[in-house]
């Protein structure tokens, strides 16, 4: 059964204006972040779905793969900052690379 779309067009985006303090709380803050139009958009594809997104927005291997492409045998320290690991890390993801 398709999902039903609402498009922004069919709700009255003009009477709410920039006021949204009617939407539901995380409709608001999306609505303040990126407009409504987006906001109805995001809507659309998640009504009705609990979403739980990860700490990270890469994946853990694309980021293993950028942090052994980058090391260059002295800028563990660098490579901890940039990607918010723990030097101990960045060395156990070197190793475990460059064994496989």
């Amino acid at each position: 059964m398709p999902i039903e779309f609402i498009s922004a067009k069919s709700w009255d985006v003009n009477l709410l204006g920039d006021d949204f303090s009617g939407l539901n709380e995380v409709y608001r803050e999306l609505a303040n972040e990126i407009g409504i139009e987006k906001t109805i958009a995001v809507f659309n594809l998640f009504h009705g779905t609990q979403i739980s997104f990860p700490t990270r927005l890469f994946s853990k291997e694309y980021t293993h793969k950028a942090i052994v492409n980058e090391y260059d045998g002295k800028n563990v320290s660098l490579l901890a900052q940039k990607y918010n690991y723990s030097e101990r890390t960045i060395w156990r993801i070197i190793k475990t690379t460059n064994k496989k």
